[in-house]
Formats: C-alpha cells, structure tokens, sequence
C-alpha cells in the first residue's frame, strides 16, 4: 500500500530542473537522478575522496574507512530506507554521492585551516560541495545537476543530532545558503541527512577499535546494549528504527530510546576519538602542510596568474599542476570579481591527502638533492 505520508509537494519539473537545459533528458534511459549519479561518479572529485581523510589520517590499514566509503555508506544506508518508504532511492543515492565532494584534505580540521588562511569566519564543505558540482568541474561547467540532487548536496549537515526531522518543500536560492539552519527540499535529501549520522557513528568507532585509539573496555555499556558493539548491528538498528519510526510519525525519526542511545554514543565518539590525543597531535603538522602551500602557490600566483609559462622555471610536478588548473579553469574565474582569493583556496581544497603531503615534499626537498648523486 502506498504511503501517503511521505509525498513531495513539489512537482517533478521543478525538482528536476537544471541550471542548463538538456534536450537529450526525455531520451536518457537512466533517468534524471540516476544520470546525477554517473555524472558524479565519473568526476575527479569524487575519485580524489578515496585519498581523502574520513577520520583517522593516512592509515597503513586497508579496512580503515575513506571518505569515499564512507559516501557509498550513506547512499546505500539512504537507498535502503527510501526503498521502504516508497520514496525515490535513486534520488537519494546521488545525493549520497555527490554529499561530501567539497571536503578538503585533512578531513573538518583542513577546513578550519584553511577558512584560517583565507581570512574567512567559516568554512562549511555542505556549501563547498554544492560549489564544486556547480564549477569546480568540467572546466568550470560543473556537473549540471537537477535542483533536488544539488538542494540535497548543500542542506545535507551531518554535524547535528535532531531525532525528528522533515523537509520545508521549498525552492530555494540554493548559492544564496550560507549556513546549516536550512533543510531539505525532499524527503530523499531528509533521509540522506538522517543516514549521513548512521553511517559514520558505528563505523567510525569500529575504526577507532581497530587502531587501538579506543578499547571495548570504554566503549559505554548502555548504548550498546540498545544499538549493538559493532557497526553492522548499529546499522541495521538505526536503520530498521528509522523505517519503522517514520511510518508511524509521519516524519524522518529515530524512537526516543533509540535516539537516547544514539546521542551517548555520538558523546562518546566526540569525546574519546574525535577530540583524542591521537588525532589532535596531528594538527600543527597539517596545519603547516597547508600554510606552506598557499602560501607557496599564491606567491606564484601573484607572480603569473594565468600565464602557464610562467610556473616551468620551478621544475615541480606541484607548480606544473596547478598552471594546467588555472589555465583550464581561467574562463570561470575571469567571471570572479576575485581571482587571486579562490583559485589557489579551490586547488588546495581540491587536493587528497597524499597529493598535498607529496606536493609538499617537492617543493621542500628539491628534486636535484634526492636524485642524480652518483655513489662513490
């Protein structure tokens, strides 16, 4: 029986409308969110996330999550409950692909340097992310998404906590948001924000198990015998209590006992890995990774602009790079009243984790001083 709590107000035209029109669309047999998909899939964003710091930076373990997995955790958690809800699963799994694409190297800490380095209160990867579909693909294109993929993408937050959520059914202005008091459009965009929370909290601590940053012996009792000790359990328990819980309200929740669960679990997580020894000795290191970037790269900058001749004399992989990035993306940042404040913040914020530890090693230790010495 089809679930009447859960429809979209707003019509399939303006959910899946595109900044730029597609005549071939009614051809597609992928369908529109489905076509999002691919075109996110198929984007270098998305394949630099599997460089990308999840939680625990660089880690010499194969089974600790990335962040590319960490998205594919999301759009199968938000498939799942959309699938039984009656609801859109495709539309919620490009949600989940492309929801992450604007975290920079270095996981929520980069971001925090390098809103630092620009002078800038904050920087939110929910925004940045909906910057990089829009331009930081396809040569300053962007991917050309439909609205309700892109409203998803910006009003996706992760970092709140609610146990009850619903969309506004709105069409908003979505360049315009400037920070995570706005919800989605759609139920699909709710689900992926409720699955964003269930996917990193049991996996995240499983990670921190395995690493040893935390042990079973402090892991608090009480959730756990609520949500399960392992990730798969504390899935499907959020999962099944989210699907059983929304059919009976009417909106996107967790029950009051599953929720209390949830919160001292999340307390526990930001307590004892988030917030731990392990993680935040690696801070002055990133931070001086990425200021000796930008600060590397935008002396250049100021120095050549757009010019590629001008970066050869350095004779590095790193300035070679970023000439073939500013001289592909000149048309859309010749559009900026600014070009000097984005393009080298949008390069770094673009990098993994290996390129940016790489890059720095190059321009650190030159190349001559590492190669080219004959042995006596």
């Amino acid at each position: 029986m089809e679930n009447l709590f859960f429809e979209n107000p707003l019509s399939p035209a303006q959910l899946r409308q595109r900044r730029e029109p597609r005549p071939d669309e009614d051809r597609d047999l992928r369908g529109p969110y489905f076509r999002d998909t691919t075109a996110v899939l198929h984007s270098s964003p998305f394949r630099r996330m599997k460089h990308k710091t999840q939680v625990f930076f660089a880690p010499k373990n194969d089974h600790i999550c990335t962040r590319i997995e960490h998205v594919m955790h999301v759009s199968t958690i938000a498939a799942t409950i959309c699938r039984a809800l009656n609801l859109d699963s495709d539309l919620a799994w490009a949600i989940g692909m492309g929801h992450d694409l604007g975290h920079t190297p270095f996981g929520h800490l980069g971001e925090t340097i390098l809103a630092k380095l620009r002078g800038v209160e904050g920087f939110r990867h929910e925004m940045y992310s909906l910057h990089v579909v829009d331009h930081l693909t396809n040569h300053g294109k962007g991917l050309n998404l439909t609205h309700a993929v892109r409203d998803g993408i910006v009003n996706h937050c992760g970092e709140k906590f609610e146990q009850a959520m619903e969309p506004d059914f709105s069409i908003k202005d979505l360049n315009a948001i400037v920070d995570r008091s706005e919800y989605p459009c759609t139920w699909e965009g709710t689900v992926v924000r409720m699955s964003d929370k269930i996917a990193y909290l049991g996996r995240d601590l499983e990670d921190a198990l395995r690493l040893g940053v935390v042990d079973h012996t402090q892991v608090p009792a009480s959730p756990a015998r609520v949500l399960g000790s392992s990730n798969s359990e504390i899935i499907d328990t959020l999962v099944t209590d989210v699907i059983h819980t929304s059919n009976a309200t009417g909106k996107i929740a967790l029950s009051d006992p599953v929720y209390e669960a949830f919160l001292e679990m999340k307390e526990f997580n930001y307590r004892h890995i988030y917030r731990s020894k392990v993680l935040e000795d690696l801070h002055p290191g990133f931070e001086r990774v990425l200021t000796t970037l930008y600060e590397y790269l935008s002396d250049l900058f100021a120095s050549h602009g757009f010019d590629s001749e001008g970066y050869t004399a350095e004779a590095n992989n790193l300035a070679r790079g970023f000439s073939r990035y500013a001289a592909t993306m000149a048309d859309y940042y010749h559009t900026e009243p600014d070009p000097r404040a984005n393009v080298v913040f949008d390069f770094i914020a673009g990098m993994s984790d290996d390129y940016a530890l790489d890059s720095l090693n190059e321009i650190m230790v030159p190349q001559s001083y590492t190669v080219g010495f004959s042995k006596r």
